[in-house]
């Protein structure tokens, strides 16, 4: 088995996705309320990811708080994820801020989807509706597109229209599976 990023190809077919769900085990929301105060939690008791991420995207000791808490759950939930899939199996890990941890390393083949930053800012503004500067903190924390694309063994442009964005996607994913058959 290989695995992706974000991707390690192994063979033709199968996909795992080692992206662990979003809502948080508990003990990772206990520590993360513990860490953060209740204050991130909604009213039903759910972690406020919105609210989080202006927390810690605009404060580098919280962010890396953060980091020390929910890191090591999500190692070792792909670990489980990857123990899981078969041997010929593309496992793609869904890893967010990979650069930035110095993560490159644990991977084949590093995939970026890649877009500009008036996209990217548009895109957190219109789609998430975070307010501009919160986006632009956000931002501010991540690598630098240069340095995103730089560690990339493949980028996908995703500055235009979702229909240009799959072609490249299926390219992508065949160039996956052929080189995982060479590996077999």
């Amino acid at each position: 088995m290989s695995r992706a990023n974000t991707a390690r190809p192994s063979s033709k077919s199968s996909v795992a996705r080692a992206r662990p769900p979003r809502a948080p085990a508990p003990r990772a929301r206990d520590a993360v309320v513990d860490a953060f105060g209740p204050g991130v939690l909604t009213a039903d008791g759910r972690l406020d990811r919105p609210k989080l991420g202006s927390l810690v995207f605009s404060d580098s000791e919280k962010l890396a708080t953060l980091n020390a808490i929910v890191h090591p759950l999500v190692r070792a939930r792909s670990a489980e994820l990857e123990g899981a899939a078969g041997e010929d199996a593309i496992v793609v890990h869904d890893v967010p801020l990979l650069v930035e941890n110095g993560l490159t390393g644990l991977y084949e083949v590093v995939v970026v989807v890649d877009a500009s930053p008036e996209t990217r800012l548009d895109r957190l503004v219109r789609v998430r509706g975070m307010a501009e500067s919160e986006a632009r903190s956000r931002m501010a924390a991540q690598a630098t597109r240069e340095r995103r694309n730089a560690a990339a063994d493949l980028v996908i442009d995703n500055d235009g229209p979702l229909e240009k964005l799959e072609p490249q996607v299926r390219d992508v994913w065949e160039r996956l599976v052929e080189r995982a058959a060479a590996h077999f």
